[in-house]
């Protein structure tokens, strides 16, 4: 069995967190008949995938200053 890729291993937890709390909201929404509590979680998804990305990206970007002093 071949390993997980370094790179799907980082996004892997919050692609399954974002999924979980996709499938606690539908079920709260529909199953439990909690309309404002689903809809709470499922604003919990974007939230999740946000921070995943704030986490993962890449702060190799140089800063403003830097950027005017090359004069870009």
């Amino acid at each position: 069995m071949s390993a997980l890729p370094t790179v799907l291993r980082l996004k892997l937890p919050f692609i399954v967190a974002g999924f979980l709390s996709f499938l606690f909201s539908v079920w709260l929404y529909f199953i439990e008949d909690n309309t404002t509590a689903g809809i709470f979680v499922g604003l919990w998804v974007p939230s999740i995938h946000s921070l995943g990305t704030l986490v993962l990206c890449s702060t190799d970007v140089p800063d403003r200053a830097s950027r005017a002093d090359i004069g870009a």
